[in-house]
């Protein structure tokens, strides 16, 4: 584990917006863990809804500002969604591939991290002391987690080790909860269809909590579980590992 390390943080707008304590409960872990947090109040978005949305040159401008709001050039940047690490990471390069901020791009490429891989690949942390929840849980792995970062088993180790935690694994994890953005509004019925199978699965397997590392998806299914009533809850990884104490 890295000692004293000053690390910015990014948290995206539906976060900020909606799911604020996620944020505070992500600086909670990276501080008990000796790390000392750097929030830039000027971050806004990092241009993923108007990229997916096919408005390349508003894209540009948002990305342009994400990259002039973390200068620094050799801090790493933690932020509590994959899918946002995942925007930055790999889709910059089609915005700035031969540009002049190719170099910005390709520096915060390598020093952006999801959360749960910042404490996995990069402070070798795959337990937070005191963190205990007595819950079943089932983790739902986002399609940006898991395709475009490569994260799966992170996760569920810190989960394994969060006293109280019975982690319970349910049918197609993997498969999409429907959201995808823009797509969730405009294609609602699929959309909804798509949640309604996740949820299914995850009270199938037994389970009182979905957990993931987006928030996105998080919100999608919550949406449902609401809308019918259905006695599951759900919850970012940030917060459950800063349950307890």
């Amino acid at each position: 584990m890295k000692k004293n390390l000053t690390v910015d943080i990014f948290i995206p707008c539906f976060v900020d917006q909606v799911y604020p304590d996620t944020a505070m409960n992500m600086v909670k872990v990276l501080e008990r863990l000796g790390c000392t947090v750097n929030y830039n109040p000027n971050q806004t978005c990092c241009g993923q809804p108007a990229f997916n949305a096919g408005f390349f040159d508003e894209a540009k401008d948002v990305a342009v500002k994400f990259l002039k709001d973390f200068p620094e050039t050799n801090r790493y940047v933690v932020s509590p969604s994959a899918s946002c690490t995942g925007m930055v990471r790999n889709s910059y390069n089609q915005l700035f591939d031969g540009s002049a901020h190719y170099l910005d791009y390709k520096r915060i490429q390598k020093n952006i991290f999801e959360f749960s891989e910042f404490l996995i690949n990069v402070l070798k942390i795959d337990r937070i002391e005191g963190a205990n929840l007595k819950a079943k849980v089932t983790y739902h792995d986002s399609c940006s987690g898991l395709r475009e970062c490569h994260i799966k088993e992170g996760p569920r180790k810190l989960l394994k080790n969060v006293k109280g935690i019975e982690l319970l694994e349910m049918k197609d994890t993997d498969v999409c909860c429907g959201f995808g953005g823009t797509f969730a509004v405009k294609f609602e019925p699929i959309s909804t269809g798509m949640a309604e199978q996740k949820v299914e699965n995850a009270l199938a397997s037994g389970a009182d909590i979905i957990v993931s590392t987006d928030s996105s998806c998080l919100m999608q299914l919550e949406g449902y579980i609401k809308h019918k009533n259905l006695p599951l809850k759900v919850m970012h990884l940030a917060d459950v590992l800063a349950s307890g104490w």
